[in-house]
């Protein structure tokens, strides 16, 4: 093996071997592909970089990123999750599960409307983990909705890891965002029907709401609750999703009007104020940098490890898998699943998915479906222990009665539902590719 393939498989190591250490991503990226691409190249490197980063910081695609994130959390600050987790509950009370329902519908709503999975999570976990439990409901199926649920931001769009998808893939975000439509709403389902057939099977895990309880409020004035309540986001996600999906609006023009939509609809709820709007602004740019801060540092790792030769062996490793082109795709959705124990989505999209594109866009393949396929997939990684960010945002606001261990049972059979959602795309690729032919994406 040549030396400079030996190098990048050493640099590798060294990543992995820092993350262990517990230093930052973005300091083990940076770190790593600086040094060994000194190793590998000298100074030369170092004359690449700044066009790279340039790149990177004037992407007109990724400036929709720091206002779709703005527009997620002003809409967990000004409690409309809140509200809808509460009306939705009552109107689907009556049903065995029925506030788990109100929790996979109140996910759809809000990850349509935001794409931010932690901000929805915790959300949800403070509002509605308590209220579950003093309801009866079991502590692992509780915890396992939520978190479930709450990941549904990863695959409905308009969803942050699609518009890094089509930066990384070269496709258009409007494609992606048709593509994923219809996958997430089927995940979606799964999860609903899953939860009414642990309604029939297992009714002490899921209780209805008491009669007595829905008593209190009149059908009258729960309808009108709902359509108060209801409405106004599911106005601001067709303002969104249509504007980008129908070609009116680019993404970036698209994520300013849902940024203003959240504000407007914090301001008709009669809980917009300075201290609501600076806390959103100052979270919304934490958060900005820390995404930037992780794409920035990727570029000279990414550098190094293509010019030390790892591209090449990636590519000849992928020749030995059996099967063709399916079987390799296959492998790399288990590649996938695996390093969704240990990393983060996004650094999973920036590090291990560019080494594998070659080989698919050499044979032809379609992007739009491959990008779904691992969407789907990279939101199991919310999930996985050890080191599912899901799971440390709900055990983070959980009560202390609610364990670790309850956590992780929870969402196992959310991860068997996601992962037959994975199968689904992978066998029908129609599910994803229907959407965007038939509006001529």
């Amino acid at each position: 093996m040549p030396y400079t393939e030996l190098l990048s498989l050493v640099m590798i190591g060294a990543f992995f071997f820092m993350l262990l250490l517990g230093f930052p991503v973005a300091i083990c990226l940076g770190a790593t592909g600086l040094i060994f691409g000194y190793f590998g190249f000298g100074t030369t490197l170092f004359s690449l970089l700044p066009a790279r980063i340039y790149g990177v910081v004037t992407n007109y695609t990724l400036m929709a990123l720091p206002l779709f994130i703005f527009m997620g959390i002003m809409l967990e600050k000004s409690r409309i999750a809140e509200e809808l987790i509460e009306v939705i509950g009552r109107a689907m009370g009556g049903l065995r599960g029925g506030m788990a329902l109100a929790i996979v519908l109140v996910g759809v709503l809000m990850g349509a409307a935001s794409g931010v999975v932690g901000a929805t999570v915790v959300t949800m976990g403070l509002i509605a983990l308590r209220p579950l439990l003093n309801r009866g409901y079991n502590a692992g199926v509780a915890s396992g909705v939520i978190c479930a649920s709450g990941t549904l931001g990863q695959i409905i769009p308009p969803s942050l890891v699609l518009i890094l998808l089509a930066d990384i893939l070269g496709e258009s975000v409007g494609t992606l965002f048709a593509a994923a439509l219809f996958p997430g709403l089927i995940l979606s389902g799964m999860f609903v029907i899953y939860i009414l057939f642990l309604g029939i099977i297992r009714p002490s895990m899921v209780p209805a709401i008491p009669a007595e309880e829905r008593a209190l409020i009149s059908g009258r004035q729960l309808a009108g609750q709902l359509v108060k309540v209801v409405l106004p986001p599911i106005a601001l996600i067709f303002l969104v999703l249509g504007s980008i999906i129908g070609g009116v609006a680019a993404p970036t023009e698209a994520a300013s009007m849902g940024a203003l939509g959240s504000v407007v609809l914090a301001l008709i709820a009669g809980r917009l104020n300075f201290s609501v709007l600076l806390s959103a602004v100052r979270s919304a740019f934490v958060t900005t940098a820390m995404v930037f801060l992780i794409l920035i540092f990727a570029q000279p790792f990414g550098l190094a490890f293509r010019g030390l030769g790892g591209e090449r062996l990636v590519q000849d490793a992928f020749l030995l898998v059996p099967g063709g082109l399916e079987g390799q795709i296959f492998f790399l959705m288990i590649i996938l699943f695996v390093l969704g124990f240990f990393l983060e989505w996004i650094e999973i999209s920036y590090i291990a998915l560019p080494l594998f594109l070659p080989i698919f866009q050499q044979a032809g393949t379609d992007m739009a479906w491959i990008a779904i396929l691992v969407a789907v997939n990279l939101q199991t990684s919310f999930l996985t222990p050890p080191f599912g960010w899901a799971l440390f945002f709900l055990k983070g606001v959980a009560p202390p009665e609610v364990t670790t261990g309850a956590i992780y049972r929870g969402v196992l059979p959310f991860i068997a539902i996601q992962l037959v959602g994975v199968a689904l795309v992978f066998f029908y690729p129609g599910i994803a590719l229907w959407l965007p032919a038939a509006i001529g994406w």
